[in-house]
């Protein structure tokens, strides 16, 4: 059972970056592909981006696009999350989790992961 922790959370204004990590452990990372999923107050927990066991594919939400990308080390069992331009509404707690099926590559539907991280606040002040 892989365990995921988040880090890198932060405020930063309108137009900034960050870039979230999620370090992997009590696993083989490559054996997960992995997703990015936020959750503002209020909304539900929704797609960001997701990364294949290699790395070599990916998959973004319309919304970030442009703006953010996800990639992989897998000897550092580390998935990272570069958010630029960021903007007052990608304020959310931001979640990574592992996928563990074979028969999928990437995706962007919530319910297929198993293993959630405790997620890291990013707050984006206009």
């Amino acid at each position: 059972q892989v365990q995921l922790v988040e880090s890198g959370g932060g405020l930063v204004q309108a137009g900034g970056s960050l870039r979230l990590s999620c370090a992997a452990s009590g696993g083989t990372f490559s054996d997960y592909f992995m997703g990015w999923f936020r959750q503002a107050p209020g909304k539900e927990r929704e797609f960001v981006a997701a990364i294949s066991r290699s790395g070599g594919t990916t998959r973004l939400a319309d919304s970030v696009k442009g703006r953010f990308t996800i990639s992989r080390d897998n000897a550092k069992s580390t998935v990272y999350l570069q958010m630029n331009s960021l903007k007052p509404e990608d304020t959310a707690v931001y979640y990574c989790a592992a996928d563990a099926d074979y028969s999928a590559a990437t995706s962007s539907t919530k319910w297929r992961y198993d293993y959630w991280g405790q997620g890291t606040q990013v707050t984006v002040s206009s």
